[in-house]
């Protein structure tokens, strides 16, 4: 049974019928609803939809719970699974799973299907994240939940009790959580680097020569400093692992606990390598975007008049040449390996991968 007629239920009857679930649909206004759902899905009133099944998905916002008071009776001994979400972390002192147990205590309660996205539901878990997040005081209709999550295509995981019921209403409501010490890394060598750049091609040449180079900022002094803050990066996405092989060979166990500094970083190196493919691939389109500066085609000018009015035939310098294409020809295939890197670190791919394959590939 599914209560509810908004997007998101009608995901859920969409993906429940595909996967041969016989689904029946509560609605307020079953006429006028009916059109939206698939036509296996039976769309009648909330009273009789709910006499119809055992497991029944809430899906209403919370502010409606209190209008299946009068369903309470006919409600009783069965399992509702909450779905829904705040639109602030910790809006509430209960979590909404918690507060729909309190107004049913006749039923059984489960949190799930929270994290999983209406578009999911109806693409299939291929096309989304495969994990159910499950929690509920009563195991029986936990396993229940979960052989209807297997069933649907997805991977349910058992959280426990009814009370981690509020952080998995908060898991959707986190921004990039696992980020936020890679990103203020990446953007605190960034300000470094781009400092002494800009000391170095700017203001140095101002106060020694008088020569005005601000126009270098946006791109030129900005491109060399991001491949600094990439190979920085990728550095200490492997600096871990050394300290880690040390630690582990100083104390002769593999079973004694990181420090906590240590351990923090090791876990946050999936997010500071894939930082450092986006430093690279920025390098890569500034520097391709070099030549398109007004700048380059004055200086590209000037050295033509200087060299007409030298009479200089030619100014090719064989070594310079060779330099440069070398130069190229090396920063695209280290970038097309880190961009290898960071494509096997991606979760969809690595999971494809076995242990010697990812190995092989680091």
């Amino acid at each position: 049974g599914v209560l509810g007629s908004g997007d998101f239920a009608r995901s859920l009857a969409i993906r429940l019928v595909c996967s041969g679930f016989k689904v029946v649909v509560g609605s307020r206004n079953p006429k006028r609803k009916a059109s939206l759902f698939p036509a296996a899905a039976e769309v009648t009133f909330q009273a009789e939809a709910v006499k119809k099944a055992d497991v029944i998905f809430v899906a209403i916002f919370r502010e409606h719970y209190s209008t299946l008071c009068d369903l309470a009776d006919v409600l009783a001994g069965k399992i509702l699974v909450d779905v829904s979400n705040n639109t602030e972390i910790n809006h509430h002192k209960e979590s909404n799973a918690e507060y729909l147990a309190s107004l049913f205590p006749a039923c059984t309660v489960v949190k799930g299907f929270n994290v999983v996205s209406a578009w999911t539901l109806q693409s299939g878990a291929r096309d989304g994240n495969k994990q159910v997040l499950i929690c509920s005081n009563n195991q029986e209709a936990k396993r229940t939940v979960a052989e209807i999550a297997q069933v649907m295509g997805f991977a349910p995981v058992d959280m426990g009790c009814m009370s981690s019921a509020s952080e998995i209403e908060n898991i959707p409501l986190r921004l990039l959580p696992a980020w936020k010490i890679p990103i203020f890394l990446a953007l605190g060598l960034f300000l470094c680097f781009f400092t002494y750049n800009l000391i170095r091609q700017v203001i140095h040449p101002y106060i020694r020569e008088q020569k005005n180079k601000l126009y270098k900022i946006p791109i030129e002094v900005v491109n060399t400093t991001l491949p600094c803050v990439s190979y920085v990066m990728l550095s200490l996405v492997y600096l871990p692992g050394v300290l880690a092989a040390c630690s582990q060979l100083y104390y002769g166990t593999k079973y004694r606990r990181f420090p906590d500094w240590l351990d923090q970083w090791l876990q946050h190196r999936k997010q500071i390598g894939l930082l450092s493919f986006f430093c690279a691939a920025l390098h890569a389109v500034y520097s391709l975007c070099l030549p398109m500066r007004r700048s380059h085609r004055y200086l590209l000018i000037e050295t033509a008049v200087k060299q007409a009015v030298e009479k200089k035939m030619t100014i090719w310098v064989e070594e310079e040449v060779w330099r440069m294409e070398i130069y190229i020809s090396v920063g695209i295939i280290a970038l097309g390996l880190l961009s290898l890197l960071a494509i096997t670190s991606l979760p969809s791919i690595a999971n494809s991968l076995n242990w010697r394959e990812f190995s092989f590939i680091q």
